[in-house]
């Protein structure tokens, strides 16, 4: 049937096609069916929806992403047109059944070609989450997430890369491990995440110091012009189903294991890594829970890094506070930029990114660039870059390198205007922390969106406070958020010094 064209202006990231209630029962189908829209030089099939008010009869409503593939069509025939195969596919993981390679790399074609509704994928999703893919099924799900988008294949090797499993506070150590790594000759293409449920990922940091928007073809310039580069992934098309799986993940509130693994790997395989070190915070609250957790993730990606000709080693970490004392995105940059001037802060954060900067530099040595390749040498050689002031060097090539002043220093960096301590309520030790309180709290704030706000610990496990001395503080540029903020630390506290009151019942008073 032929139909005026009705453009919304309006992006949903996928194809989609709106007609009134009364022509889709003419044409017998129902929301969520397919139909092929055609017009003169252009076709697509997109997922239909039905309204009784938003069109016309006579009318189609083509939302952002069709409306760019047809062109600017005033007329286009509308007809039914059958699911993808993916649906099948789907269905059958469902069922237990294993796939095919060609299989896999269906469903993950129609989920870049945005052919699945958001219920296809959330059914996806939920499917992986109970029933995971064997080892094959995952390397086959690796692969085709690689091979469905860019690839950046470099002249110089070897090259490495970082990546952290998330789930502690304050995880600032990229913007440390990519400038020793980088000053040492490697060549280290981090590309990196915004926060999705934290207070900063790595990008919004960086953000702070230069652009972090790129191209894949400007990634590998920069990278091989001055050794590293700090950018944000979702600006590219590196392993781009990633993305909208990611987007499905966060409203399910679920991470299902293979698909994670597969999503790790995807992106260091695009990158053209050689080795990638992998950050595996262990402890309450983390992903990883406990070692045995942690040790045998780290024996699943090993394995995928093998089947994927990648070496992988993982570096288990201590996950039960946030690394360093802020969390945030200004304040986590003031922190590493100060370490990198100075070669001193706190020891988490020090040792954590000396560690795992020097198994890189142990991993990805080659003869002659005289490097170490014995284990264990790689932290003193990290350390003396970092003492020395070569890294700090290095970072202002590669923030110059992405358009930011080479200038910076970390007294430039403004944190939130507004702040509020809160206090301890006893004298005693600090016993233990509440991470994803900490991070609740910073987000209360207005971090990651207000890059000011944050919170700025005083007292780590197993520091002295004495009762009415801050334990921490939180800043914001808003002064009604940092009241939220206090508030809502008030209400439940994430740092317990021993013997304080953690909570009264009945919650209310009966006098």
């Amino acid at each position: 049937m032929l139909f005026e064209v009705n453009p919304f202006d309006i992006e949903i990231g996928q194809y989609k096609v709106m007609l009134n209630l009364a022509d889709a029962r003419e044409m017998g189908m129902n929301a969520g069916d397919r139909v092929r829209v055609k017009a003169k030089g252009a076709s697509l099939t997109a997922i239909l929806d039905v309204t009784t008010q938003m069109v016309e009869p006579g009318k189609v409503g083509i939302f952002t992403e069709a409306h760019q593939k047809i062109g600017e069509a005033r007329e286009v025939d509308v007809a039914p047109a059958p699911k993808p195969a993916s649906v099948s596919y789907i269905k059958r993981i469902m069922d237990e059944e294993k796939l095919t390679e060609d299989q896999i790399r269906t469903i993950v074609q129609d989920i870049v070609d945005n052919n699945l509704s958001d219920v296809e994928i959330s059914a996806y999703l939920t499917t992986l989450y109970i029933r995971n893919f064997d080892s094959q099924e995952t390397e086959w799900l690796t692969r085709a997430m690689i091979e469905t988008g860019e690839r950046i294949h470099f002249d110089t090797h070897p090259v490495v890369d970082k990546h952290s499993i998330g789930g502690v506070p304050g995880n600032k150590v990229s913007l440390l491990v990519v400038p020793i790594v980088a000053a040492a000759g490697l060549l280290i293409p981090k590309t990196s995440s915004r926060a999705i449920t934290g207070a900063g990922g790595t990008s919004d940091l960086m953000e702070i110091l230069a652009p972090v928007e790129f191209s894949a073809d400007e990634i590998k310039e920069i990278a091989e012009t001055v050794g590293g580069v700090l950018a944000w992934g979702g600006a590219t098309n590196i392993a781009p189903a990633d993305d909208r799986l990611i987007r499905a993940e966060y409203a399910l509130t679920i991470d299902p294991y293979s698909q994670m693994l597969a999503s790790i790997m995807a992106k260091k395989g695009a990158v053209g890594a050689d080795s990638v070190v992998m950050d595996m915070p262990v402890g309450p609250g983390t992903k990883l829970p406990t070692a045995a957790d942690g040790r045998s993730m780290a024996k699943d990606l090993i394995d995928l890094g093998d089947r994927l000709g990648i070496r992988v080693e993982c570096a288990m970490t201590f996950g039960g506070s946030p690394v360093g004392r802020t969390v945030g995105p200004a304040l986590e940059v003031k922190e590493a930029l100060t370490m990198l001037e100075s070669g001193q802060g706190p020891n988490s954060l020090r040792e954590k990114s000396l560690s795992l900067a020097g198994i890189l530099l142990e991993i990805g040595c080659t003869a002659g660039m005289g490097c170490v390749s014995a284990r264990g040498e790689g932290r003193a050689m990290a350390e003396k870059i970092l003492s020395s002031g070569k890294a700090h060097e290095k970072m202002m090539e590669i923030i110059e390198a992405q358009g930011g002043d080479p200038s910076v220093k970390s007294s430039d960096i403004e944190i939130g205007e507004y702040h509020q301590d809160i206090l301890s309520p006893t004298n005693g030790y600090v016993i233990s922390f509440d991470n994803k309180r900490i991070i609740e709290i910073a987000r209360s704030a207005g971090a990651p969106a207000d890059k000011k706000a944050g919170v700025r610990i005083h007292r780590k496990m197993g520091e002295v406070v004495k009762k009415g001395e801050p334990l921490f503080t939180i800043y914001s540029s808003k002064d009604w958020e940092v009241q939220r903020a206090a508030n809502d630390a008030l209400r439940e506290m994430p740092i317990f010094v021993e013997g304080m009151l953690l909570e009264r019942y009945p919650r209310y008073s009966q006098i």
